[in-house]
């Protein structure tokens, strides 16, 4: 059974740094993509980083290229994915994913393409 707990989130100015992190157990890295999704209030959740099977390949929501950076520790079992500089903008709850096979360039981004998700942990970023 796959598991994915998030934690790491809390309140920041912008210009500030979190680092979240999602354990996850019962998936092999190797054959599952996982992701970092976001969702404020009143908007759709939406795809933010992306890591391929085995790590090859990364991918990056066009709003956060360049401050966030999505990586894991397969012997710690752990994803991470670092924020800095955080904008206010970037407020919402963040939701780890997870799904056998890998995504291509056009739809790791879709929440409806995951089977498996945490519970989210909150970040917000006041200015």
């Amino acid at each position: 059974q796959v598991q994915l707990v998030e934690s790491g989130g809390g309140s920041v100015q912008a210009g500030g740094s979190l680092r979240l992190s999602c354990g996850f157990s019962g998936l092999n890295p190797d054959t599952y993509s996982m992701a970092w999704f976001r969702q404020a209030p009143g908007k759709e959740r939406e795809g933010v980083a992306y890591i391929y099977p085995g790590g090859s390949s990364l991918q990056y929501a066009d709003a956060v290229k360049g401050r966030f950076t999505i990586s894991r520790d397969n012997a710690e079992n752990t994803m991470f994915l670092q924020m800095n500089p955080l904008e206010p903008e970037d407020s919402a709850m963040y939701y780890c994913a997870a799904d056998w096979g890998g995504k291509g360039s056009g739809s790791w981004f879709m929440a409806q393409n995951y089977m498996y998700w945490g519970q989210g942990t909150q970040v917000t970023v006041s200015s």
